[in-house]
């Protein structure tokens, strides 16, 4: 734990998770406004063919390098949740355009009483250097569907700068372990796609969600992988695949099991999953999410929720069994 300077607030050790491909330009950039108490920084790898990695040594002699099991941003941040071991994690993106300044305002919503602190840059205090109309226009399109399918209120759908527990990792649900295909294709949520997946998870578990303002600056170096049409479609996919996976949950709900059988209903943990033993904050019962804005100025709590009393051990998820929070994962992780 650390303890913010001037007034006495205890913190949670927040993990930095930075996704890079080829980077070696950015990450000056990105490290150096990094707030000075920080857990630690996971930078995950898509093999890179600059000298992103040895960059990122030189900056930072304590930063943890970790290689993606497959490639995409989405399977880079699942192995990055996966190696993590803060209280907290937080997603920034390693091209520059997230500005680590604001981290601190993305926890002060977690210690509010927040499961999920969720970057928009459609609130009053956000914005954006690098968003085009189509994108925008995309994004408001992409954002409503959702919002009406699952009754939230997702002002920025698409945007990748979040906050939040470590101990809702089991709720997202996402691979990190599993071989590339062999057809050279992605994984599902292995792509941009993935925080559209990440919302509509966190919203389907019933977690508590406080949108935080922030603003996008454009790319430092480089070229941006991110195609406005192909990604597009390919988050509406998600949100119409998450429905049905929905759906055909419920229906099996609905379904006794044969005689002597068992019951083939299964779902991805709820924050009630996770809990065991004391909730002190009643997560539990928070089974509604619950939106709203988190300004530069929001009214600190008083004492860090660090996850300890929940002892996560495993939660099902789908037929498998998932590792829950505080397992070693060594299979993404190098040296």
């Amino acid at each position: 734990m650390t303890v913010q300077s001037g007034n006495g607030v205890t913190w949670p050790r927040v993990s930095v998770v930075i996704p890079t491909l080829n980077e070696a330009r950015n990450l000056p950039h990105v490290f150096a406004q990094l707030p000075a108490d920080i857990h630690e920084v996971i930078v995950v790898d898509g093999r890179s063919v600059d000298d992103t990695v040895a960059v990122a040594r030189q900056l930072r002699p304590d930063v943890r390098i970790v290689m993606q099991t497959r490639k995409g941003k989405g399977n880079a941040l699942a192995c990055g949740f996966s190696a993590a071991t803060g209280d907290v994690i937080a997603m920034v993106d390693g091209d520059g355009s997230a500005d680590p300044r604001e981290i601190p305002r993305f926890v002060d919503a977690l210690l509010a009483g927040a499961d999920f602190a969720k970057g928009t840059r459609f609130a009053e205090g956000g914005g954006s250097d690098d968003i085009t109309r189509l994108r925008s226009l995309g994004n408001r399109v992409l954002s409503t569907s959702v919002n009406l399918v699952y009754g939230t209120k997702y002002s920025d759908l698409c945007y990748g700068f979040n906050v939040f527990w470590r101990r809702i990792v089991p709720v997202l649900d996402l691979d990190a372990t599993s071989a590339p295909p062999t057809d050279n294709g992605s994984l599902w949520g292995d792509g941009f796609e993935v925080e559209t997946l990440i919302n509509i998870r966190i919203a389907k578990a019933g977690l508590v969600v406080t949108e935080v303002p922030s603003f996008e600056h454009s790319r430092i170096h480089g070229v941006s992988n991110l195609s406005a049409v192909s990604d597009g479609l390919r988050v509406l996919r998600t949100i119409l695949a998450e429905r049905q996976h929905s759906r055909r949950l419920a229906r099996r709900a609905e379904t006794p099991p044969a005689a002597g059988g068992r019951s083939r209903t299964s779902t991805r943990p709820t924050i009630a999953d996770l809990t065991h033993g004391p909730d002190p904050d009643g997560l539990a019962q928070r089974r509604r999410v619950r939106f709203g804005d988190f300004g530069q100025s929001g009214a600190q709590h008083p004492a860090a929720d660090t996850g300890g009393g929940y002892g996560v051990e495993s939660a099902v998820v789908g037929d498998v069994t998932a590792p829950g929070v505080g397992e070693e994962f060594d299979e993404p992780v190098v040296a």
